[in-house]
């Protein structure tokens, strides 16, 4: 019955007996801030139940609460055990939840609160209530005037009203008025079986329609057990098509990673052979810059000499010899100028 109870009030966790076969103080304390903030959302009592000290207070504020509030009496003995004479306690308070739930029109907790603490307040039904609030109370001004009135007259209709009682009751007319009373009534009897009527037949026709369709969904699932079963024609010719793509797509692969591996090869190959005429064309201009270097300089001493002695008229064959020695002197750069 506790399970059952906290279930209805919307606890948004599952309480079985078996969590109070053994002392579950945790449990119990959860329960009782539940409950309590069920009842007053707006109550202040600490929840705290670390020590031994804050579960006495815990025990004294609850009962105190409930017992100013909702007149209940709680054993905090048995609550502080926090077993089955605990739950007996705690039913006290379901108990009177619940009551109060039936009474306001059954309405229950939704079990996905994000909050269970709190009430839902819903703006719109508040709104609702308040325009009726407001039409009930011009209402009730109008009838109050409107009934003002009439006691007003009440003096001058008091006569009429006793002579109307004390004459005596025609019974052609009273019979007539029944009459009329008793045709009115067997016409909305009438329109009332006609529509049972109406509804008998809608619902023969929604039978009906039910039964076909059940009909049809059971044709429909007959037909596709069968197209399950059958194997199609093209189905041997597609498993080879299936079978040589397989094939391809593998020869394809290979036939990619190879190429891939070899564009790879080719450009190292091409990078290597850059650096090395990149190297070459390096030493060139170091050599060829050395060997002006050095021209200068036999320039330079050669203009000293010719200074100094004398140069003959014949000067054709000394300076092939000179080209010679420079030659002999130098092979690095004969090799070079025929480069």
């Amino acid at each position: 019955d506790f399970a059952e109870t906290m279930r209805a009030l919307g606890y948004p966790r599952l309480i079985s007996m078996e969590n109070f076969r053994t002392p579950n103080f945790m449990l119990v304390s959860e329960v009782l801030l539940w409950l309590v903030r069920r009842y007053e959302p707006q109550t202040d009592i600490p929840p705290d139940v670390e020590t031994e000290q804050d579960r006495i207070f815990f025990i004294k504020a609850v009962a105190q609460f409930m017992a100013t509030k909702a007149h209940i009496k709680l054993n905090t003995k048995k609550l502080y055990q926090a077993d089955g004479y605990a739950v007996k306690e705690l039913l006290k308070v379901t108990s009177v939840l619940c009551g109060a739930m039936n009474t306001k029109g059954g309405e229950r907790a939704d079990g996905s609160e994000e909050d269970s603490s709190k009430f839902k307040f819903d703006l719109g039904s508040k709104i609702a209530d308040l325009k009726a609030a407001r039409q009930l109370a011009s209402e009730i001004t109008s009838k109050g005037a409107s009934l003002y009135d009439l006691l007003g007259k009440e003096v001058e209709l008091r006569e009429a009203r006793t002579e109307s009682i004390a004459r005596p009751l025609e019974m052609n007319e009273a019979e007539k008025v029944t009459k009329i009373a008793i045709s009115c009534v067997l016409e909305e009897v009438q329109k009332t079986k006609d529509l049972l009527n109406n509804v008998a037949l809608d619902e023969a026709n929604l039978e009906a329609k039910i039964d076909k369709r059940k009909l049809e969904v059971e044709r429909s699932q007959k037909r596709l057990q069968t197209l399950q079963s059958v194997r199609p024609a093209f189905m041997d010719e597609y498993e080879k098509i299936e079978e040589q793509l397989q094939k391809q797509y593998s020869v394809y692969l290979e036939k990619f990673l190879n190429l891939t591996y070899l564009e790879q090869l080719l450009d190292d190959h091409r990078q290597t052979e850059q650096e090395m005429f990149e190297e070459a064309a390096n030493t060139l201009r170091l050599m060829q810059h050395r060997l002006k270097e050095e021209e200068q300089l036999l320039l330079e001493t050669g203009n000293n000499d010719d200074s100094d002695i004398e140069i003959p008229e014949d000067e054709g064959p000394s300076s092939e010899v000179e080209d010679r020695q420079i030659r002999k002197q130098h092979p690095a750069m004969e090799t070079l100028l025929q480069g």
